[in-house]
């Protein structure tokens, strides 16, 4: 069975690191370009359980040319391998524009993710105050292992990881362009920035978290400051210019035009975008049943709730906004484009452990300016905008169906103590909750890292497989339970990870075609290939020390996402779909997913019993 991917989840990659940044310990080597017959063999295999014979038969001509001796393919992949010779990676610009930065669906939902933590029990704005105090100390915290270069190197099987993308997350900020949007650093240059942004009931502040001397403002210091800025920020009727940033982006990039003519505008706009991170405080939303708790704050996390909650909370651009409401509710949601998800991850389980600390440090006797609050002229025709966005994000939130499913009968342990690998395990279970829903199954993607490379960041991992429908077929057979528990075992190995997939190898074949060709060769314009890249299963493994959940939206609007955070006892899922879309339902295939992983249990005890 294939190693468990390094989470996921995904700068332009001009990479240009803090001036400070160590990197000696970091892999050297260049992301590999795989070999063409391979990748254009693994392509044929992954493409068998999905389409027909005779499409097949018709992929396999159009394969033929593209391989001929001398052929498209043979130049396509020389030009690759040139471009691999002269550049630090030759994947991530053109992953980073593809995924991200020439995307126009909006960055809420579509590509953002949410992380849900653990409900803390906040009885009082002071509460809500107290925990947002901790939490941006935690964070600095963890700035501080950024600034000095004392941030441990992360391993994989005795191998370094490329730690860029710690470097990416705080203080950096996505900009709408009309065709293309762009992501900003402001960590690199001669005056890192020294501020938060924190946003109340729709309005903006500057909190500086920093004392003169340099030294970051104690707990203390910082509940003072916001306890300022709850009480300059009740009124509730401010126009939430924060809902711009929520909506498709090409409109925004329009209205962020607009909106920065004022100087006044693009002040306050600059200062947000300069933030180190920015804090939401979010108002509280209407009391649910246990039982649905976690599907709301889920979908608070990646949407606000709509106009008449908290999406107006928000600045969506923003690679880091933490989540606190003054109901206990608690996450994040990131900006997608300048990391995965494990420095994410890695940030939260730090937070989360930094806060458990008694906090011991005095607090200095000096009395602290006003924290700033950003001023926004408004003119009709921003206005127009905030309406049309607003009108834009309820639809959004309506057509999006969010289930939490905290697994408890087993966690990783489990499938560990049959020497099996946990994520092949929980891969194989979407597997047969797909096609038990559906009597068919579906191209399935899971994010897996390329960290071991320089600059390395995701490839895909296709689950579907001829051995796994066989698998989800045989599953309900009684006769053929011997022949399952085979075929879990036969689940591939993960050539991904070590840079031979084929996802990404495809996309720069593709990317060189586009570049150099006038055409593109008919491999990339065959029915197939659009088939298999239709990932109706979007998946990501975010393992966490922590008892949190990420949520995503899916990749197609007929597909689902899910993300996993397998502990040892049990397993968090966040499933989504979309209620425009008749075929797909949220709570029955997490019903499925259920029964799913309940059975495979059962088999592998049974089957255990009789060897």
């Amino acid at each position: 069975l294939y190693a468990p991917p390094l989470s996921n989840a995904s700068f332009s990659t001009k990479s240009l690191l803090p001036t400070s940044a160590v990197c000696s310990d970091w892999p050297a080597d260049p992301l590999p370009v795989p070999p063409l017959q391979q990748t254009c063999v693994r392509y044929l295999a992954s493409l068998e359980p999905l389409i027909s014979e005779e499409e097949m038969t018709h992929t396999h001509k159009l394969m033929d040319e593209f391989l001929r001796p001398g052929g498209v393919g043979e130049r396509l992949q020389k030009s690759l391998e040139r471009r691999a010779r002269k550049t630090e990676n030759w994947l991530t610009d053109w992953w980073m524009q593809s995924s991200y930065l020439d995307s126009r669906m909006p960055v809420a939902m579509y590509t953002s993710p949410g992380v849900v933590l653990p409900k803390m029990h906040l009885q009082d704005r002071q509460g809500q105050m107290r925990f947002a105090a901790k939490l941006i100390a935690g964070v600095l915290d963890f700035k501080s292992m950024i600034d000095s270069d004392t941030l441990p190197v992360e391993y994989l099987g005795g191998k370094p990881l490329c730690m860029d993308q710690y470097y990416r997350v705080l203080s950096s900020c996505r900009i709408p362009g009309p065709k293309r949007d762009t992501v900003v650093n402001y960590a690199i240059g001669k005056t890192p920035p020294t501020h938060i942004t924190v946003v109340h009931n729709f309005q903006f502040f500057v909190l500086d978290v920093y004392n003169s001397d340099g030294s970051p403002l104690t707990v203390d210091q910082l509940y003072v400051q916001l306890e300022k800025i709850w009480n300059s920020s009740l009124q509730t009727n401010k126009e939430p210019v924060g809902i711009l940033t929520s909506n498709h982006r090409n409109t925004w990039g329009k209205a962020y035009n607009n909106l920065i003519k004022d100087k006044t505008n693009k002040e306050s706009v600059r200062a947000i975008q300069k933030s180190i991170f920015t804090v939401c405080l979010d108002a509280p939303k209407p009391r649910v049943s246990d039982e649905m708790y976690f599907n709301k704050v889920a979908a608070q996390m990646l949407h606000g709730g709509g106009s008449r909650w908290n999406s107006g909370n928000r600045w969506f651009d923003k690679t880091l906004q933490f989540i606190i409401g003054e109901d206990g509710s608690c996450g994040l949601t990131y900006e997608h484009a300048p990391a995965e998800g494990p420095p994410i991850v890695f940030l939260v389980d730090h937070v989360v452990d930094y806060m458990k600390r008694s906090e011991m440090v005095r607090t200095p006797m000096i009395p602290l300016s006003m924290p700033q609050k950003l001023r926004f002229n408004i003119t009709p025709e921003i206005k127009k905008d905030i309406e049309k966005a607003k009108q834009n994000m309820n639809i959004m939130v309506h057509d999006l169906d969010v289930r939490v499913l905290n697994f408890t009968h087993y966690g990783r342990k489990f499938p560990k103590s049959h020497k099996m690998s946990p994520d092949a395990f929980i891969q194989m279970a979407f597997q047969l909750a797909y096609y038990r829903m559906y009597q068919t199954c579906c191209p399935t993607y899971e994010s897996t890292s390329l960290r071991m490379f320089k600059l390395g960041r995701t490839e895909a991992i296709r689950s579907t497989t001829t051995e796994s429908l066989q698998f989800t077929k045989a599953m309900d057979d009684p006769s053929k339970h011997v022949q399952v528990y085979i075929l879990i075992f036969l689940f591939p190995c993960d050539q991904a990870i070590h840079g031979q997939g084929i996802e990404r190898h495809m996309l720069g074949l593709k990317m060189i075609a586009i570049e150099d060709l006038t055409s593109l060769p008919e491999i990339f314009m065959d029915t197939s290939f659009a088939v298999a890249s239709h990932f109706n299963l979007y998946t990501s493994q975010v393992g966490s020390k922590t008892d949190c959940v990420m949520c995503l939206g899916p990749m197609v609007p007929d597909g689902y996402g899910i993300c996993y955070n397998p502990m040892d006892d049990h397993i968090n899922f966040a499933v989504t779909a979309f209620n425009s879309c008749e075929e797909t339902n949220a709570t029955k295939l997490s019903q499925f997913l259920e029964d799913s992983l309940l059975d495979m249990k059962t088999l592998l005890e049974q089957v255990s019993k009789t060897q």
